[in-house]
């Protein structure tokens, strides 16, 4: 792994599973490569300057850290993927909905309520039961499922007490009625590279959490709606979880810039490799 001057870059705070597959994706074709430790990472304001880097593969976890770096990237003549809008838009959950709903897909009844009394309007109009989720969040972490308005109202009094008006901000959704499984696609560059389910006992479906993750057919449905829904949000890499409703109906939940890819790799055994495609699109990018 060489950390001198190199043409693709892997920017990350840590090397987890999926980073090591990437790294080792770039090994084993001998493509000159940096690791890119966001922790240690500054830019000038003064003289940016170009980097040595021609495409940055955005991995790092924090969306802050992410949302930032890709548009100081940016400033100095980088490709990044996925690119700052990409990252802004995938790292809010309403900016989300909204990219969604635009480009005319199926998703769950959704608002959002600038304050929390007017999160409870909004929850009688879609209905209970509800969840109410972070704005900013991954791996299923504060999604809360509201039963009734009563317990509605003790949760939103506890978020009108938390510090910061952006806090004060409440996203509902209504909740979907399940099998049990929600589905994680992975679009590259406008193709479906693969699905599976997502299966679990509680309503969090993610691996992180536990899930098991097995092979979902591709229907033309299934391929249609990930492909509009990575292209609404301008990835080019991209995990779209959707949901089966109860008339088995999809619809799409949401789309993530920065593809978390264990579950699937190890759903999909040797059928398909992630890291592998992923150095494909990089490679494409820096030729062009």
């Amino acid at each position: 792994m060489s950390q001198g001057d190199a043409a693709i870059a892997v920017l990350g705070s840590s090397v987890r599973a999926d980073e090591r597959r990437l790294l080792d994706a770039l090994d084993r074709r001998g493509i000159s490569h940096s690791w890119i430790d966001s922790r240690r990472l500054f830019f000038p304001l003064v003289s940016p300057g170009r980097f040595p880097w021609r495409c940055v593969l955005n991995r790092e976890i924090g969306q802050v850290r992410a949302a930032y770096a890709a548009k100081a990237l940016e400033a100095g003549g980088a490709l990044v993927l996925n690119h700052s809008a990409c990252v802004d838009v995938c790292g809010d959950k309403w900016r989300t909905s909204l990219a969604l709903a635009a480009a005319g897909l199926p998703v769950p009844r959704t608002a959002l309520a600038l304050t929390p009394p007017a999160g409870l309007a909004a929850l009688e109009e879609i209905g209970y039961p509800a969840l109410i989720k972070p704005l900013v969040g991954s791996w299923g972490r504060l999604i809360v499922e509201l039963r009734d308005a009563a317990m509605a109202r003790d949760v939103f009094e506890y978020v009108a007490a938390l510090p910061g008006p952006h806090s004060h901000l409440v996203y509902v959704q209504e909740l979907v009625a399940k099998p049990g499984r929600d589905i994680r696609a992975i679009v590259l560059d406008g193709e479906l590279l693969g699905a599976i389910y997502r299966i679990a006992d509680d309503m969090r479906t993610n691996v992180a959490r536990g899930a098991v993750s097995k092979p979902c057919p591709q229907t033309p449905e299934l391929a249609k709606l990930a492909i509009e829904a990575a292209a609404a949000v301008g990835a080019e890499i991209a995990a779209v979880d959707l949901v089966e409703d109860e008339a088995g109906d999809l619809l799409v939940l949401e789309v993530n810039h920065r593809v978390e890819f264990s579950g699937f790799q190890q759903a999909m055994g040797d059928q398909i490799d992630v890291a592998d495609r992923i150095v494909e699109l990089l490679i494409s990018r820096v030729s062009q």
